[in-house]
Parts: C-alpha cells; sequence; structure tokens
C-alpha cells in the first residue's frame, strides 16, 4: 500500500471520525430529553444512566392538566409567524437594495442591532408596553411582542438574502428593462423566483429562531399571550424542579421546528449550499 493512500484513508478516517464526534454531541442532548420526557421526576434525579427505569406518559398527561397547552402553541405560533412574514415582508426588498444599491452599511446596521444582547431592548419595550396599555390589551400585546422579534428576524433574514441577490447578474435585469416591465415588475417576476430557496433559509430559520427566544416573552407577554418557551420556565422552581415535565415540555416546543425542517429539507439545503457557492 502506497504511502498516498495510507495518508488518504487517515484522512478520510479522521473526517469520519469529526462526524461522529459532531453527531454524538447534536444528538445525545436530544435523545436524552426524548427518553426523561418518559420517565418519572425521581429515576431522572437518581439515576440518569438507569436505562431500566420504567417508561410513563403522566408527563404529558400532567403537562395537558397543568395547562391550557394548545392555547399557548397558538400563541408561539401568532407570535413567531407573524416575526417572520414581517420579516419576509421588509427584509426581502430591504436586502435587494443593499445589494443594487450598494449600501452596506445599513445592512450593517441591522446586523448590529441581532449582535446586541437582547436585555438592551427589554427596558425600552417594557416602557412602551406601559405607556400604550399593552399589558392589558392581548392584541397590542401580540403587536408589540411581533414587533420585538423583528429585532431577531429582519436581520437574519436580510443577511441570509444577502448572498443570493449577489448571485444575480444585473444583465437579467437589463434584458428585462429592454422588454419593458416596470421596476416592480423586474423585482417580482425576474429577481425574486430566483432568490425563493433563500427566502426558504430565510423563513426556516427566522421561524425556529423567533419560535424558541425566550427573553421578550417573558419580560413582555401578558398572561393571555404568553408563549411556549416561558409556559416550559415555570416547572422550574426555587425549592423543586418538576425535571420530567420540564422535558416534556420542551419535546412538544421542538416538533414544530423540527417538523418545519423536515418539510423544508429540500429547499433548505439547496438554499444553503446556493447562496454560498458563486
Amino acid at each position: 500500500m502506497s504511502r498516498s493512500t495510507t495518508a488518504r484513508r487517515r484522512s478520510y478516517a479522521l473526517t469520519y471520525a469529526g462526524y461522529v464526534v459532531a453527531a454524538l454531541i447534536f444528538f445525545v442532548p436530544v435523545l436524552f430529553m426524548l427518553w426523561s420526557a418518559f420517565r418519572n421526576n425521581i429515576d431522572i434525579t437518581g439515576s440518569i444512566f438507569n436505562i431500566t427505569s420504567p417508561l410513563t406518559l403522566e408527563n404529558f398527561r400532567t403537562l395537558f392538566e397543568r395547562f391550557d397547552f394548545i392555547y399557548y402553541i397558538r400563541n408561539s405560533f401568532i407570535i413567531a409567524g407573524g416575526s417572520t412574514i414581517l420579516a419576509l415582508i421588509f427584509g426581502v426588498p430591504a436586502a435587494y437594495v443593499i445589494v443594487r444599491r450598494r449600501i452596506p452599511a445599513i445592512g450593517f446596521m441591522t446586523l448590529l442591532a441581532r449582535m446586541a444582547p437582547g436585555v438592551l431592548f427589554v427596558v425600552p419595550f417594557f416602557i412602551l408596553s406601559m405607556k400604550i396599555g399593552a399589558a392589558s390589551n392581548d392584541v397590542l400585546n401580540f403587536a408589540l411582542l411581533i414587533c420585538a422579534h423583528l429585532i431577531i428576524t429582519l436581520p437574519l433574514c436580510i443577511w441570509l438574502l444577502v448572498p443570493f441577490y449577489e448571485e444575480i447578474p444585473r444583465s437579467l435585469e437589463e434584458a428585462a428593462l429592454i422588454d419593458g416591465c416596470t421596476p416592480r415588475q423586474r423585482f417580482m417576476q425576474v429577481v425574486l423566483p430566483l432568490v425563493t430557496p433563500g427566502i426558504s433559509v430565510a423563513i426556516t430559520l427566522s421561524f425556529i429562531f423567533s419560535w424558541n427566544y425566550f427573553l421578550f416573552a417573558l419580560a413582555l407577554a401578558s398572561s393571555n399571550t404568553m408563549p411556549l418557551p416561558v409556559i416550559a420556565f415555570n416547572f422550574i422552581g426555587q425549592g423543586s424542579s418538576d425535571y420530567g415535565g420540564l422535558m416534556a415540555a420542551s419535546t412538544l416546543i421542538s416538533v414544530p421546528a423540527i417538523v418545519l425542517t423536515i418539510v423544508a429539507q429540500r429547499w433548505l439545503v439547496r438554499g444553503l449550499t446556493g447562496g454560498a457557492v458563486k
């Protein structure tokens, strides 16, 4: 066996070993969460690795008896879905203007908002909530939460779409201009269909980031607009914690994001790879 063949096999072995380690780092906590969701609280705290402990559905029964979980799922969909839709409405044309007008400074300013800690925005939003009476008005409270989550979703949407717009040659738009297309027609009929993979990535990641975000809902949501992550927090107490209920709640919270990722997998992979290759 030649030295080059040995080196190549060793390189492959190291690569696959890295994949295995990365998979373990990612999947072991997820599998532990799923397993613990079906275990008694005393088994979770007593012996983590006891695989002979009995499985039960009691955590899920307690979850739905203690909370109106369907109601809070609806709240999460309203907040995450609303912030994702608004991020697309503003972010899709904004990314196009940033690329075509060559004004990356505006895009960088939106990125600064995303890079800043979320607690920086909590106090201004809380004061605004008190001023407009959002704490006692469900519609205003949902609107405030959606606007707060735009701090997460809008910069993400813009910066995911910028590489896709950069790949589109100006000659396509110039040809459409010669054919008599208006600026709106050029954008809607020529440019937008070419960035569909990027839009699918932006939808998926924006929804997941907004769905899982905890801080704004904890500080701003009322009892009628509370989303799932804050409800899951109620299983952690100062004196004792219901780890089984927490794991069951975390499992149910993860389901919509996992389903969305599976459904959009084809477009997601195409979009992630398409935006990186020029």
